[in-house]
């Protein structure tokens, strides 16, 4: 006959065992990255870097969100369900930095670590994270440009939105370099064209009516060179227009091919997902970032830490990838 006190003894025990184990699951931290929007292939490629850690490391639990549209009150209602449900850590790709800085500040009031990335100005992150110096980026591309065009002509450049630091810097970037071409002649700059490709080819669509003579186009969003690329293959100048921009290579392959698109720049998503999340792991465990240590991925292997904007950091790589017509095929993204 079996001892019902013992039966009940083990339950007891077994139900404390997993009333802790559970009590665990729930204690594991939680970083959640917030990107621009969902769906974009780059963030896509991002979502793949956050997971990445996440299993690399199973103290952490990691996962990435965004709004359906590029559209900055929509990320900031998501960041603030997180504060809500306080979880552990915020990485976020802010749409418009400036107008996240109220619900970020209400998430570290909570004991939440923030981190940003292509945020350099914001004041409520522990650390913002760059792939590179932003305005040498945008120079980069402006060189590009120029010498494509023969240091002469008109050219535009285009944003994601006049919110998005990073690519007002790039474009601003651009724009400094090109003074050094005094035949050069900047038109319409910062064209917005909030991450969508439809935008961004019809804004093209319509500098190229406006003027018909320009050169140079600078694409700033991730998808701003698909818009006008298409815009340009379209009008079939190809061969009298210069178009560089970020950009991924399997969004911009084929404008590549026919010369729509001249050449694209970028740094890996992936790679930027997984040292966000790392980064803020590091902070939840009050790990030190130094500078010049070794983040343990392409790119940051030797970062610049200086003082942000706030009382965080900033934590700059040297990420950059350059890619024409003749090596985007190695590239599977």
């Amino acid at each position: 006959m079996p001892d019902f006190r013992k039966i009940a003894a083990c339950t007891v025990a077994l139900s404390t065992i997993w009333g802790a184990a559970a009590a665990m699951a729930e204690e594991k931290p939680s970083i959640v990255t917030v990107v621009k929007v969902t769906g974009e292939n780059w963030f896509t490629r991002m979502a793949e870097g956050v997971a990445a850690y996440g299993n690399d490391n199973d103290t952490v639990a990691t996962s990435q969100i965004g709004p359906g549209k590029a559209d900055a009150a929509q990320q900031a209602r998501l960041i603030e369900d997180l504060v809500a449900k306080k979880v552990s850590a915020i990485a976020v790709v802010p749409m418009d930095a400036s107008s996240l800085e109220g619900v970020l500040k209400r998430a570290a009031q909570r004991g939440i670590k923030v981190v940003t990335h292509e945020a350099d100005s914001m004041k409520n992150t522990l650390v913002d994270i760059e792939a590179f110096e932003n305005k040498a980026f945008g120079a980069r591309f402006n060189e590009k440009i120029a010498e494509c065009m023969g240091k002469s002509g008109k050219w535009t450049s285009f944003v994601g939105s006049l919110g998005s630091l990073t690519h007002v810097q790039w474009a601003d970037g651009g724009a400094e370099n090109a003074k050094k071409y005094p035949e050069m002649e900047l038109v319409s700059e910062k064209n917005e064209s909030f991450n969508d490709a439809n935008r961004a080819y019809e804004k093209a669509r319509e500098i190229l009516r406006k003027y018909p003579d320009i050169k140079g186009f600078q694409g700033g969003s991730a998808i701003d060179v698909i818009g006008i690329g298409r815009a340009v293959e379209e009008a079939g100048l190809q061969d009298k227009t210069c178009v560089f921009g970020i950009g991924l290579p399997k969004d911009t392959g084929s404008y590549l091919e026919s010369g729509a698109v001249d050449g694209i720049s970028f740094w890996d998503p992936k790679d930027a997902g997984y040292v966000m999340n790392k980064v803020a792991d590091m902070v939840i465990k009050g790990e030190e970032i130094k500078d010049g240590m070794d983040l343990g991925v392409p790119g940051y292997e030797k970062v610049t830490v200086k003082k942000g904007a706030g009382d965080g950091i900033i934590v700059v790589g040297e990420a950059w990838v350059d890619v024409d017509k003749s090596n985007y095929g190695k590239y599977p993204f």
